[in-house]
């Protein structure tokens, strides 16, 4: 996974070195009390509790679409670890784009045999096709959802008029064996809270005259049938404080707030190794010479690596779309004269080339593993994180890995960003904004070497682990399923 197609690869250079310069850890007790006590406090009440559910519980599990990686997608990974025999019923299933659920029953209709290129113009139809996906002879139904999977059946006397549901804000499960547990990243983004965005730039390309029109042709319809869906399940569990205004803002619906789950372990700081110089590595040092030889292209790439190892870098990583608005991190490093390192893939791939053609002090990075991504978090001065997302995985990690993030001020970021802590916030989406913030980040660290400690950093990502998620979950639907 880390064949890297871009020029001016740094890796064989930085990976041997820290942007922070030498690190004296803390000592191993001392890592251990911060991991403990964070620990212990956000799992104390769960410990010893009964079994999940019970082992004749009929499950299914529901989702958007499983076409490539993604938060959502670990969300659903995670639970399908903790109901490995339930179903997951989808409307497009590509193996090839995520490799997670080979294991998995995953079962789809009609809308499968759709190439994945149409999945933002047919939301309509998805959401008549989990309209007539009937899972009422399960017990429980745990849909994972952005857009349509919530309007799953899971009631047959609950399927009524959208004058019926018009004014309902809860529905009692009384009436049906099967409770449907909704996990809701965020009310559908194109139809309520980013729809002027998406309006401005759908996305499509060539095609965006023609999304545009369609948007406006059908909001007002499928906002109406999504507010409706939105009554269906239910309970709702959601990622972020932002998301649980968002649901109550546009669904008048209540609902529990349980972080998703970020794989601390691996990226954590404190359990991680001293930086090694890959010279001296042998797997490593055979697989950058690799990539090396294959992609860089450029005469003076020697030159641009001691660059990033003198001045060290910003980093960012995150599929290639739009509105994560990674211009805004090029632009403001472009403006800052600061070195940017960005991994990861997607449509906006060449776009953001285009932008950052001429600027060797921009470099691109296909995806690669956990442990050398957790490398580059380690070493990297920074990470932007210039979208507003429901709650984002990425920054998490990159706390975890020890590395300060610089985050917009609106979303999820408010519930694990604190300002001068563990990062900064800037308060407008902006490249000017972002840049202030590169500044002021800068100018902080050489009058206050200590102010950003990778150790306190990474002790800021423990909540947020994946055991963590699991046992809440694990209380979560105790509860609710005993209710029956």
């Amino acid at each position: 996974m880390s064949d890297d197609k871009q020029a001016g690869n740094p890796r064989k250079a930085v990976l041997g070195w820290s942007a922070r310069g030498p690190q004296k850890p803390s000592t191993s007790e001392a890592r251990a009390r911060i991991i403990g006590d964070v620990r212990d406090r956000t799992t104390k009440h769960l410990r010893d509790e009964p079994a999940c559910a019970p082992s004749d519980l009929k499950v299914a599990l529901a989702c958007d679409w499983l076409i490539n990686f993604g938060g959502a997608e670990k969300v659903l990974l995670e639970l399908h670890q903790m109901f490995p025999s339930a179903p997951i019923y989808t409307s497009k299933y590509d193996p090839k784009g995520i490799t997670w659920f080979k294991d998995a029953d995953v079962r789809t209709g009609y809308l499968q045999h759709f190439p994945n290129c149409l999945r933002k113009f047919i939301g309509p139809i998805r959401a008549r096709y989990f309209k007539k996906l009937d899972l009422t002879d399960y017990d429980l139904v745990i849909s994972v959802t952005g857009a349509e999977a919530k309007y799953v059946k899971t009631h047959k006397d609950k399927i009524k008029t959208e004058q019926n549901l018009k004014n309902r804000t809860e529905i009692s499960t009384s009436r049906g064996k099967t409770t449907h547990i909704c996990f809701c990243h965020v009310p559908t983004q194109y139809y309520w809270g980013l729809y002027d965005q998406y309006l401005k730039d759908p996305g499509f390309g060539l095609l965006n005259p023609l999304a545009r029109l369609g948007l406006k042709l059908f909001v007002k319809p499928m906002r109406k049938k999504d507010y409706a869906a939105a009554k269906l399940p239910d309970y709702y569990i959601t990622i972020s404080n932002y998301a649980k205004q968002e649901i109550k803002r546009f669904y008048k619906r209540e609902a529990t707030v349980i972080y998703p789950p970020v794989d601390t372990k691996t990226f954590m700081w404190e359990n991680s190794s001293p930086v090694e110089n890959l010279s001296q590595n042998k797997v490593g040092k055979s697989q950058i010479n690799k990539n090396h030889n294959k992609t860089i292209k450029m005469s003076n790439s020697q030159i641009l690596e001691q660059d990033f190892c003198s001045d060290g870098y910003f980093i960012t990583t995150s599929r290639m779309v739009n509105w994560k608005r990674l211009d805004l991190a090029i632009a403001a490093c472009i403006k800052t004269h600061q070195n940017l390192v960005l991994i990861g893939d997607g449509p906006e791939l060449r776009k953001l080339q285009s932008m950052a053609k001429g600027h060797d002090n921009i470099v691109f990075l296909s995806k690669m593993d956990k442990d050398e991504l957790k490398t580059y978090l380690k070493n990297a001065k920074g990470y932007l994180f210039p979208s507003q997302e429901p709650f984002g995985i990425a920054p998490v990690e990159a706390l975890a890995a020890g590395c300060p993030v610089l985050a917009y001020k609106k979303g999820g970021a408010l519930d694990y960003i604190k300002d001068g802590e563990n990062g900064l916030f800037f308060d407008h989406q902006t490249a000017d904004s972002l840049a202030s913030c590169i500044n002021r980040f800068c100018d902080l660290r050489k009058t206050s070497p200590k102010v950003f400690s990778p150790s306190k950093i990474s002790a800021t990502a423990l909540p947020y682990d994946t055991e963590i998620f699991k046992a809440k979950m694990k209380e979560y639907i105790d509860e609710k399923i005993g209710v029956r």
